[in-house]
């Protein structure tokens, strides 16, 4: 029986790990705690004075600037962060938190007990050919995955890190609950400080970080992890997670040399598949494996599906900011985009959908992009505008769509509240909810105080407990307050 090694961390707490190698990554062994709920990973190789300031960095006055403030406890669940160092025989150790139970495939899947790393939900091949049903998820809970790694990458660009190899193996996921958590964080790059040895993972390192690669580190012209690639390396994360393909390995052949050939593509002749005006690096479909398909097919599943707020986004980053850094959407773009594409998301009427969702293509036909069924009935569409001055409303270019028992939240009544780690518990509450009743769309008033239908005048108020119905052009102030936001409803019959 393997025995258990006690030693004193750097910061004087006591650590404990059972002497026996749980996994081996590119640069550590890993180990558990007796109890299972941290573990140790030791370093292979020594690190040098700059790497253990910088790990000193990560577990000291960064992991206090994030866990240590009010709310900090939210952070808990969207990252594995390194608390203690340790050494050990001459070897410099990280203490991590254990992955959360719902990051591991269940008794009932062929891969019981393995880590559920983001390669499995974001490769068609992989899922096509080794998942079930529940273990993919449904789109919307890819929306949610989405979402919170963007919100976890936002917070570390906002505290001056970068994390220098985001990508699918370093990003943890659970489709069937929505959760995501990134990982690796003892690789993050401190300002001031060198960063690590590792540059990326392939498919995810920046076009300019691969087209210097082999320039020396103190070389100016050397391109090195920092928050502008790992902006990259999210759309990528984020296009592959919606549509589980990569948005620059297309058809196009660079050169005969393989090798020379993953270095062009990914680098400096990196080109969208999707690119609008050139088309030369389209997959080749008959090239394709039937796994791969129908993801792998740009035609019948284009980046367009996922709503105008993403496909501006993805413009963004793989056509303008692909080779221009500074034009890469940031952080907090992803995750406004993705917040405002959760309110395009209708359920698909088919109820053999493999995706159960879509995003509304504000079409007077919608219909669901992945199996086709087209929707069927009244469609209530609510335009959002805001008021710049008492008594004026303007257009927000954000629409909310309606199904049968969606909630209404306070992020939708008042454009100065934002879903995300500090939203208040009182504003986590529905405020109202929606119904299709008797053959009419209707709004129930759940905690509004102050809502008003205002098509006509005299203005009526809707008191809390009270409905409005949802007719085609009828306007409902939501609040009177600064921020309150009304709604001007339109009807889509198909």
């Amino acid at each position: 029986m393997a025995k258990t090694i006690k030693l004193t961390a750097m910061d004087g707490t006591p650590v404990e790990f059972v002497d026996e190698v749980i996994g081996s990554g590119a640069m550590k062994d890993v180990y558990f705690s007796p109890d299972k709920s941290y573990v140790v990973g030791f370093f292979r190789k020594p690190q040098d004075a700059n790497a253990k300031d910088r790990l000193q960095n990560i577990v000291g006055k960064y992991r206090e600037k994030i866990f240590g403030q009010v709310g900090g406890d939210y952070w808990e669940n969207l990252f594995c962060w390194p608390t203690r160092l340790v050494e050990w025989e001459g070897r410099l150790g990280v203490v991590c938190p254990a992955y959360q139970k719902h990051f591991f495939f269940g008794k009932q899947s062929k891969f019981a007990g393995k880590e559920k790393e983001g390669k499995w939900f974001a490769s068609a091949k992989l899922r096509n050919k080794f998942l079930t049903p529940e273990e993919k998820g449904t789109w919307l809970s890819h929306i949610h995955m989405c979402l919170q790694i963007a919100r976890a990458v936002r917070r570390l660009h906002a505290a001056g890190l970068a994390h220098s190899d985001l990508s699918y193996k370093n990003v943890l996921v659970d489709p069937q609950s929505g959760r995501a958590a990134v990982i690796d964080c003892d690789g993050l790059v401190v300002p001031g400080k060198y960063p690590p040895d590792v540059v990326g993972t392939p498919d995810f390192i920046a076009p300019e970080v691969l087209q210097t690669r082999a320039l020396p580190i103190g070389d100016p012209n050397k391109k090195l992890p920092s928050i502008q690639t790992d902006r990259h390396a999210l759309a990528v994360l984020i296009y592959m997670y919606l549509l589980n393909r990569h948005p620059l390995r297309g058809g196009k052949v660079h050169d005969l040399d393989t090798g020379r050939d993953e270095e062009l593509s990914m680098g400096e002749k990196a080109l969208f598949v999707e690119h609008p005006t050139d088309k030369s690096n389209r997959p080749k479909v008959k090239n394709l494996a039937p796994s791969e398909l129908p993801q792998g097919d740009v035609e019948k599943r284009p980046y367009t599906l996922c709503g105008p707020y993403l496909k501006e986004l993805f413009d963004r980053a793989f056509i303008d900011g692909l080779h221009d850094p500074s034009k890469r959407p940031t952080a907090d773009e992803w995750e406004a985009a993705l917040v405002k594409t959760t309110d395009l998301i209708q359920p698909c009427q088919n109820p053999d959908c493999e995706a159960h969702w879509f995003v509304f293509d504000n079409s007077t036909k919608p219909k669901c992009p992945f199996c086709g069924k087209e929707y069927h009935g009244q469609l209530p569409v609510l335009n959002l505008y805001y008021s710049p001055a008492k008594g004026k409303f303007l257009p927000e270019n954000y629409r909310l769509m309606v199904y049968d028992k969606q909630s209404l939240y306070m992020w939708h009544a008042n454009r100065f509240v934002t879903p995300n780690e500090r939203t208040r518990p009182e504003d986590k509450k529905p405020v109202g909810d929606f119904h299709f009743h008797n053959g009419r769309w209707i709004l129930i008033n759940r905690r509004l105080p102050d809502m008003w239908d205002v098509t006509e005048q005299p203005k009526r108020q809707i008191r809390v407990g009270e409905y409005v119905e949802l007719t085609d052009g009828r306007k409902i102030l939501l609040s009177s307050a600064d921020g309150g936001r009304l709604i001007v409803v339109q009807l889509v019959n198909n």
